[in-house]
């Protein structure tokens, strides 16, 4: 996701925070400090419902953290390659390969909100324990309210729309009724699309009747009616381009470049090529090392570049989509994930034979559609 930065790893998964959950933070400890602590637990000084406050928004962070790593710690056991975890303002992400059966897409899907229905017993028994034995109302306030966010959570992450883990799990069945992923894709979707229209509507609903939240309910609509809908399209692609070779959609010859130069070089040399917004690399042997595109090259400081190697600053190979000519171009599409320009660099014998991007795909797409027989009823 971009803007997020690396900030370690949890049970050996790269984790990644978002700018945005600084926002989020404040959010949460704004409205804790100054509304739900206090009236939960009132009487106190403005320091200690800050502190609280505090807390209660890291502890919130810590439930998404745990929500996700069980989608991602199920996912691994499953056999699914698991890329990263990323925590944003609306939640968390984490970023998987395509489950190969219904079960593990079903296991995987509903072990994050189950996750996040056990934190919540725990928080809400917490807080009843902690209120009863030890007389600490501003402790068993947090705990409450940490609790009950993580039911809601749950809640909302099982409406049967995707992206959310319901739209995964409707997804999961009717696959596993029909044996037809991409049928099952194409409706999780169009649920999706439905329920994130329905989000606006309650969210510009509630905004006019003086809800502030209104505009959060009007974000996350958004959000997953966009993505719903780019998630229906995939699967039509999908469903169009099953049992298509790579060779069939990638481009040859491909221009790349050695690893070497150094970036004023480079820009010199390939002045006419910035139609290309990334340029494959090769190393002393001929083979493939990497991926460098413009934006990375703009990123170099002036006096740096007559220095600095373009391998210094380019996407190196392991972090690249690397196909073989005969594999299905779905597979390998599934691999590549929705993240970033779409590049697939394929690879015959440790040499680089061609590229496929999104232009590509667009291009075989249209080719196959028309050459897709047309029915014609009636008497001819």
């Amino acid at each position: 996701m971009n803007g997020s930065v690396p900030i370690g790893k949890i049970f050996g998964i790269p984790l990644r925070a978002h700018w945005s959950v600084l926002v989020l933070l404040v959010l949460l400890g704004y409205g804790l400090g100054r509304g739900t602590i206090p009236a939960l637990a009132p009487g106190r000084g403005t320091g200690v419902y800050t502190v609280a406050a505090l807390l209660g928004a890291l502890a919130l962070l810590a439930s998404l953290l745990l929500h996700e790593s069980a989608h991602a710690v199920v996912a691994r056991r499953r056999g699914v390659v698991v890329e990263d975890m990323t925590l944003w303002a609306l939640g968390g992400v984490t970023r998987i390969g395509r489950a190969e059966t219904p079960r593990a897409m079903l296991l995987i899907s509903g072990c994050g909100p189950l996750a996040s229905l056990l934190l919540g017993g725990i928080g809400i028994g917490g807080a009843v324990a902690v209120r009863a034995a030890l007389g600490w109302n501003v402790a068993a306030a947090v705990l409450f309210w940490v609790g009950w966010a993580n039911l809601l959570l749950a809640g909302f992450n099982l409406l049967p729309a995707a992206p959310l883990d319901g739209g995964r799990i409707v997804q999961a069945v009717l696959w596993g009724r029909t044996g037809d992923r991409e049928r099952a894709e194409r409706a999780a979707g169009r649920s999706g699309q439905v329920v994130g229209a329905l989000l606006v509507g309650l969210g510009v609903i509630s905004f006019f009747r003086g809800a502030a939240n209104g505009l959060w309910l009007m974000l996350i609509g958004f959000f997953l009616s966009g993505t719903a809908g780019a998630e229906a399209q995939r699967a039509t692609l999908s469903a169009a381009l099953r049992g298509v070779p790579v060779a069939r959609a990638m481009s040859a010859p491909v221009v790349a470049s050695p690893e070497w130069l150094t970036v004023s070089r480079f820009l010199e040399e390939m002045e006419s090529q910035r139609r290309h917004s990334g340029i494959p690399l090769l190393d002393f042997e001929g083979r493939p090392s990497g991926m460098v595109t413009m934006r990375q090259l703009a990123m170099v400081p002036g006096p740096d570049r007559d220095h600095v190697r373009l391998r210094d600053v380019a996407t190196p190979l392991s972090r690249c989509t690397v196909a073989a000519p005969d594999e299905d171009l779905v597979e390998v599409l599934g691999r590549a994930g929705p993240a970033g320009p779409l590049r697939i660099l394929v690879v015959d014998g440790g040499r680089l034979v061609g590229i496929v991007t999104a232009h590509d795909i667009s291009r075989l797409t249209q080719l196959l559609s028309d050459r897709r027989p047309v029915r014609r009823d009636g008497p001819r």
